[in-house]
């Protein structure tokens, strides 16, 4: 059962055991007999390019803007993850828009995203600070530096789950599951693009962090953003301006994307 059944779960008058049904003989030689032959669906990653439209995101020394950075890899991941066969793509924006945090986080859940991905190349607390990085939510960041990078990005955005129609108890349970279930696959994911992208891309020190970061709060999509690399940095604003540079991070980004999507392990 996925996270969104999980939550849609008793709508229906159905009754939640947490023990779970015993099945009869009857039911399970039915279905040792007939196979379950039918393929799994394409999941579906939803690519989030940070900031747009009035906002530039973060500005480098040489006036590279950071939408203009996110929009350009993020396009070029979509298109790299539309050969792949087994995964689906989609954009929150596919050109200069504003989207407030609250809507990228829809337009995922909308799209019944198996992967939410946001998009950065932010402004560091450090200037010296460069290289990838991935960041997954929680309450209290890894750092002083990821509560930093948080703090730039975070508008005052806050989801619900719309569950109000069910038994508290249920609620909670329901909600409980599926925010666990969310966390490690996040988590799954966070690591998997990092440990990957790290053969071919520098990386940040300690690249894996943590932080309350608004645009990773859906309670039912697993959810990471990516720094590419930070306009606070002169070596990696070089290589961000540099499109060639762009096609190589977004070539890594999309190897690794596929190879989360595709695992069987993936939550």
């Amino acid at each position: 059962m996925n996270r969104r059944a999980l939550l849609r779960f008793a709508a229906g008058g159905c009754f939640l055991s947490l023990a779970g049904a015993v099945p009869t003989a009857s039911a399970l030689a039915q279905k040792s007999s007939v196979p379950d032959r039918k393929p799994r669906a394409p999941r579906m990653v939803m690519l989030d390019p940070g900031h747009g439209g009035r906002d530039p995101g973060a500005i480098g020394a040489r006036g590279t803007y950071e939408k203009d950075v996110t929009l350009d890899i993020a396009k070029e991941i979509a298109r790299l993850l539309g050969r792949e066969r087994g995964v689906s793509v989609g954009l929150t924006r596919d050109g200069d828009v504003g989207l407030a945090l609250a809507e990228r986080v829809a337009l995922a859940r909308d799209a019944r995203a198996d992967l939410f991905i946001s998009i950065h190349a932010d402004s560091a607390p450090n200037p010296r600070a460069r290289g990838l990085s991935a960041y997954t939510l929680s309450d209290r960041a890894s750092d002083e530096f990821a509560a930093a990078i948080a703090k730039q990005e975070n508008l005052a955005d806050v989801l619900g789950v719309g569950t109000h129609d069910l038994n508290p108890a249920v609620q909670a349970f329901l909600v409980d599951l599926a925010a666990d279930r969310t966390r490690k696959g996040a988590v799954e994911a966070k690591q998997q693009l990092v440990k990957g992208a790290g053969r071919d891309l520098t990386l940040l020190e300690n690249p894996m962090r943590y932080a309350d970061f608004a645009v990773l709060r859906a309670p039912d999509v697993p959810s990471v953003l990516v720094e590419t690399g930070f306009l606070s940095n002169k070596e990696d604003e070089r290589l961000l301006r540099d499109p060639a540079a762009r096609r190589r991070i977004a070539a890594v980004l999309a190897r690794e994307l596929a190879a989360v999507m595709k695992s069987a392990t993936f939550a």
